[in-house]
């Protein structure tokens, strides 16, 4: 379903502080289809993954590679999680690295491994497909989603009772800008819906 009028209206005057460049309108786009596409219907939903969008590309609205590649990380120097800071294991195949890339900075080894698998896209040998817009929305879609990147997804924290704005950060990085991050998916939330979260 494409963005109206009215919602980049709202979202140029509020996330984007009165101008919008049109390959940001192009991602966001690109977004909403695959939302739709994905069968997701909970606005609240779609609003924050643009929130999170924002913030992890920022603001470009497209998917982007993590800034420093990774660089003082483990996954950036060949180390898989393992079991855990202390246990990384190192790996010399594929001759790859890990660090950020996409919607929402897909990191470490064995996450490319899962959802590439998950995906039928062979993201271990060729992670730089996680920068192909298509493909970036739908390792996103899924990851918060289907609890793919942390554990949980978003359904814990939008359902019929309740809307945890805050703790949705938690299907990616703990409470890391939690508040920033709201702040932006309410915006697109307003956008989206016309109805202040």
């Amino acid at each position: 379903m494409p963005g109206t009028k009215e919602f980049y209206d709202t979202i140029r005057g509020s996330v984007f502080k009165g101008h919008i460049l049109q390959s940001q309108i192009d991602g966001i786009e690109i977004i909403l289809k695959a939302a739709a596409d994905a069968g997701i219907t909970d606005q609240r939903k779609v609003a924050y993954m643009l929130g999170t969008v924002y913030h992890e590309c920022a603001g470009t609205m497209q998917p982007v590679n993590e800034f420093g590649k990774g660089k003082g990380h483990p996954y950036g120097e060949k180390f898989k999680m393992g079991a855990g800071p202390g246990h990384r294991v190192p790996y010399t195949t594929p001759d790859q690295l890990y660090y950020g890339r996409g919607f929402v900075q897909l990191t470490w080894y064995e996450n490319y491994e899962a959802i590439g698998k998950h995906l039928n896209v062979d993201l271990l040998n060729h992670p730089e497909l996680a920068l192909q817009p298509d493909i970036a929305a739908k390792i996103m879609i899924d990851g918060m989603t289907k609890g793919m990147f942390t554990g949980v997804g978003l359904g814990k924290y939008f359902d019929d009772k309740h809307a945890d704005w805050l703790n949705a950060r938690r299907i990616i990085n703990g409470n890391d800008q939690d508040a920033l991050i709201a702040g932006y998916a309410k915006h697109f939330y307003k956008g989206l819906t016309g109805i202040d979260a």
